[in-house]
This record gives C-alpha cells, structure tokens and sequence, in this order.
C-alpha cells in the first residue's frame, strides 16, 4: 500500500495511492483517520481496513463513492507532516569508507561494532517541492540520498529480532547538508545540527513493507533484520550523479531499531533514516573526484538546481533549491582568534 500527504483546503490529507489516483482516506470507509498521524496513533486498529480498501482498488472495485484525484494535481507534503521525532543512521559502510579514506585517514573499527545515529530537527521535515536555504547554507550545499523508515507502534528495548514488526513503511530521504556549517561545528565534537537542520527531505510516499515483500533479500552475514534490493538513484538538473541499492545496507534498519530503543519509548511517527548510499552525497564524490585527479572541479548545490532521488518501489522524490532573499550570515558573526 502506498499512503500519500496532500494539502487539502489548509490541512494535510491522507490517501491511498492506486494508478496515479489518491483516495482520501474517510472517504473509502468512515473508520479510517484523514491524516497520517491519527492513523499511525491507531495503526493496528486500522491498518488492515486500510489493506482491504487497496486491495479493493487495485481491483478495479472502489469500496465507495470516493472520487479519485490524479495526483499530479495536488500539493503533496511529507508523508508524516508532523513527525514525533527524526533520527538518522549509519548504514552504508561503503560511504563511511570511501569518505574516510579521501580525507585520508583509516576506515575506524567501531562501524563494524555497533549502528549509530544523530537526531534531526524534525520540525524542518517536508516533501516534494521547494528547498529554501539562507546564503551560508550555500557554501558547499549537498544532498544525501538515503532511505527512511517511519515507526507505527510504540516500543521500548526493542531487539532486532523483533523491530521489523515496528516498521510501519519506507520512504526516500534527502538528508540536505550545509558542509561548512557542518565541518566548522564538528571541530567541537558536537554535531551534526546547525549544519543539518534546515530541511530533510522525505517522500514522495510512504511505502508498506507487503508492498516490497517481492524484493526482500538477506542481510548481510551476521546481521539480523529484512532488507530490500532497491535500486537508489539520484539526478541533479538530469544528470546522474549517484547510484547505490539499499541491499548494500550493512546495518539493518531492526538493528538500528534496536539501538534507538534502548532504554527509550519509540513512538508512533518517529523517522530514522538510513544514512546515506555509498556515492550518494556530493561530499563523497568531489573527494573521490579530487583523489583521482587534484585539478578535479568540485560541485555542490546551487539556486535552481533540482534533485530529482529515485528509488525502486518507493518513487521519485524531486526538489528545487531556493535561495532566501537574505544576505544574512552567521558565517561572518564568528569572533576572530
């Protein structure tokens, strides 16, 4: 099943996608929430009502008088509009190696021991559409193409074994990334945040897992948890520039489940992203670029450029970078040594 945001007459509606068309939710029968977060509340009291009405739809038999709306007619936000929280991972060894290794220095062991994860302002989640960034954010503005997963029950001290059960969907997340920012806060040994919390991108769908049941492979040996062979893409103005598959997932998204949990009420509505696919992020390929070739020209994000992330399943997430009308800097605050 596919469960789609739109903004309706000021508030965000949910509906089930089918052919291009979305059903808004208490349309198809009276017992189902019309937004993601009551529905995620009341998951397992309507999550199979909803399958049912899919199920009826895809068909060709509409359970109702519910009209279908093409969905390239409306807004589409964020699947979750409002989530609880937003956590992102470390997935993909490949991109901590890679971006390791063009700084020079050896691949650290720890990866391999445990999954880690940051938070993220999850009040700056949004969807398709725009991406507005003030003028610091362009020094070196990057993307992240990444997976994400959307929490449906409440849990605490979750094992492995059993997260999956907690995963309510996926979705593609562009974890947008203002690199200064980012690099200059870290010398602290704090962070990522001022660097990180002006957008992530989540969308343009929230996928259930029945619907990549056909595309399930095994973890990696000696992890526990489902994965999926998704072909992940991304394109800046058309061009490819990144190409990964969420097999490549050493951790899984139940043993990062696992460790968020700890000690911790998971709710409802939480997002933990997957961190980003080997070359998916320009950080990583300029610094591949400039290995290779020290004339390499670097690229990053600029004013109307759009990022278009495909991933196998879960759709196509596009964006268009924005600059504010603002030459406000808190680059240029900094005190001098």
């Amino acid at each position: 099943m596919k469960l789609v945001s739109y903004l309706r007459e000021e508030t965000d509606q949910l509906a089930i996608l089918v052919d291009g068309l979305l059903y808004n939710t208490q349309e198809l029968f009276p017992d189902l929430p019309n937004n993601m977060g009551m529905f995620l509340m009341m998951w397992e009291d309507v999550i199979d009502i909803a399958k049912q009405a899919d199920s009826l739809l895809k068909a060709g038999k509409n359970p109702s008088s519910a009209i279908g709306i093409p969905v390239k007619d409306v807004q589409l936000l964020s699947p979750v509009p409002f989530p609880t929280s937003c956590r992102d991972g470390y997935a993909f060894r490949q991109h901590v190696a890679a971006a390791r290794r063009n700084r020079k220095v050896a691949m650290i062991p720890e990866f391999d021991q445990y999954p880690i994860f940051y938070f993220t302002n999850h009040n700056a989640l949004q969807g398709p559409g725009d991406i507005h960034c003030m003028p610091d954010h362009f020094e070196k503005l990057d993307f992240e193409l990444e997976v994400a997963i959307v929490i449906c029950k409440a849990g605490r001290n979750i094992t492995a074994a059993e997260a999956d059960d907690y995963i309510g969907g996926y979705m593609i997340m562009n974890d947008m990334s203002a690199r200064t920012l980012q690099m200059e806060e870290m010398l602290l040994n704090l962070g990522p945040a001022k660097g990180k919390d002006f957008s992530t991108v989540v969308g343009p769908m929230l996928v259930t897992p029945d619907e990549l049941e056909s595309l399930k492979i095994p973890a990696k040996p000696g992890h526990t948890g489902n994965n999926y062979d998704l072909r992940m893409t991304c394109k800046v103005n058309g061009i490819p520039v990144s190409e990964g598959n969420m097999g490549d997932m050493d951790w899984t998204f139940a043993e990062i489940v696992e460790r968020c949990a700890y000690g911790v009420n998971i709710l409802p509505g939480d997002i933990i992203g997957s961190g980003t696919v080997g070359t998916g992020c320009f950080l990583e390929l300029n610094g591949t670029g400039k290995l290779n070739d020290p004339d390499y020209a670097e690229q990053w994000l600029q004013p109307g450029d759009v990022v278009e992330m495909e991933i196998t399943g879960l759709g196509i997430l596009s964006n268009t970078i924005v600059k504010e009308d603002s030459d406000f800097s808190i680059l240029a605050l900094k005190k001098k040594a």
